[in-house]
């Protein structure tokens, strides 16, 4: 079975971590945004050159680039069937867009991770990067180094209390409006990220079997 997901919440919601997992158990690709802009970057393609002049001046990744880096991203042969994307759709013409990319294939598959600003923000106070591989602690443990390298962890950067307002301020401006878009189909669903990892993991792939009959993979 052939399955597309996309991924929604707020900063802190467990979005990255919950993707990683989703995508190891389904064997599909977990697509980051931040990972398809820096294989853009890398493959020094027409594509991925304009990409770095953008990023290298300062300058915000707009619908139409990120979009071109998206399709680029799912014409590869491991996403045939099936990919889980983190980060994107942003915005709802992101999402028309991803739509008319993915006429043809099974329908999207939306996941929105639902937690609250006041549980957002006491996340992220607590949570903890590796300042090697940069990969996040998970929330659910209590390591001071990280589990896959070794290396110590550290508070994130963007993880400020002012920045994360900022963050939120963002989400609920461009990708809130997704929820609206998305929340009347038959293949979206909401889960509640205030549980541990493990519980909100179960609670999706629950969600997925009821929406698709069968347990995903």
């Amino acid at each position: 079975m052939e399955l597309n997901v996309v991924m929604l919440g707020p900063p802190g919601a467990g979005k990255g971590t919950q993707s990683a997992r989703l995508a190891r158990l389904w064997h599909i690709p977990h697509i980051s945004t931040g990972a398809m802009l820096r294989d853009a970057v890398q493959s020094g393609s027409r594509l991925g050159l304009e990409v770095k002049a953008i990023m290298e001046r300062g300058g915000l990744i707009d619908d139409e680039v990120i979009t071109r880096v998206v399709q680029a991203r799912l014409d590869r042969p491991d996403a045939a069937n099936g990919f889980l994307l983190d980060g994107y759709p942003r915005t709802v013409p992101q999402g028309l867009a991803l739509d008319a990319y993915c006429a043809g294939r099974s329908p999207l598959t939306v996941v929105e991770i639902v937690l609250s600003e006041e549980d957002v923000l006491r996340r992220l106070a607590a949570r903890m990067i590796c300042s090697e591989c940069g990969k996040n602690s998970q929330d659910d443990q209590d390591y001071t180094n990280c589990v896959d390298c070794g290396g110590s962890l550290v508070p994130r950067a963007d993880d400020a209390v002012d920045v994360v307002r900022k963050r939120l301020e963002v989400y609920h401006l461009q990708t809130a409006p997704l929820v609206e878009f998305y929340g009347a189909r038959p293949t979206y669903c909401r889960v509640n990220g205030a549980q541990l990892a493990d519980a909100v993991t179960e609670e999706i792939l629950a969600a997925v079997k009821r929406i698709h009959g069968t347990p995903a993979r």
